[in-house]
């Protein structure tokens, strides 16, 4: 090869890795930038989720009344309308909150023997749940948290005047689980236990004031729809 062979193949050389280098450098300027990707912690669901249930309403029968031996209270069970709103932290974590109201006819089963009155409950819970994830459709969860109980609404039964029940903060425990039919419906069996304890008091016209303790301690027997957003 002569020097002039030698110099045309630098000269073709250097040309191709210029071409090469202006390509390259074109291909960045007009390529669209690619916006970086969130992480999904919930695999790729909306973390909103929504049930609604028909809820059994279960009290412990027990309570007392200051000064009055062998006196023992009962509080009637029902059955209500419920709606729950989860937010999913992560897959496993979330937090629910139940919402729904109640009423309890409250009746003096000993001494005196005779309905008390009657009282409506509002007691929205917080829980935070935690969910199994390795089985499938089928998504049990377990949950503990705290309750508020406001009740409202208060009326006497004859006999009984100023019939007032205290509110009530107490702890609350869950267990559950949603079976899911595809990725937004699914169907929910859901069992809560509320620690409720309360003070009530009320003046009866041949007994005068009388007070005491009311233990309701409601077990909570649902059953309804789940939906992800």
């Amino acid at each position: 090869m002569n020097m002039n062979d030698a110099r045309h193949l630098r000269w073709i050389a250097g040309m191709g890795a210029a071409f090469f280098a202006c390509g390259a450098a074109a291909a960045e300027l007009t390529s669209p930038p690619v916006a970086p990707v969130a992480e999904d912690v919930t695999s790729g669901l909306s973390p909103w989720q929504i049930r609604v249930r028909a809820l059994g309403v279960i009290t412990e029968d027990s309570g007392s009344i200051n000064g009055v031996t062998g006196s023992d209270l009962s509080y009637s069970d029902s059955l209500i309308p419920e709606l729950d709103i989860s937010y999913f932290f992560t897959d496993n974590i979330a937090a629910e909150l139940i919402l729904g109201t109640t009423y309890a006819n409250i009746n003096e089963d000993g001494a005196v023997g005779v309905p008390v009155g009657k009282a409506w409950l509002l007691p929205p819970t917080l829980t935070l749940q935690y969910h199994f994830t390795d089985f499938g459709a089928f998504k049990p969860y377990v949950g503990a948290g705290i309750n508020y109980s406001l009740f409202y609404n208060q009326s006497e039964k004859p006999g009984f005047h100023n019939l007032h029940v205290d509110n009530h903060v107490g702890a609350a425990l869950q267990v559950g689980f949603d079976y899911m039919v595809d990725d937004h419906w699914g169907v929910n069996f859901d069992v809560k236990k509320i620690f409720l304890e309360t003070e009530w008091k009320a003046d009866h016209d041949v007994l005068g004031p009388l007070s005491g303790k009311a233990k309701i301690d409601p077990l909570l027997i649902g059953a309804g729809v789940t939906y992800r957003f």
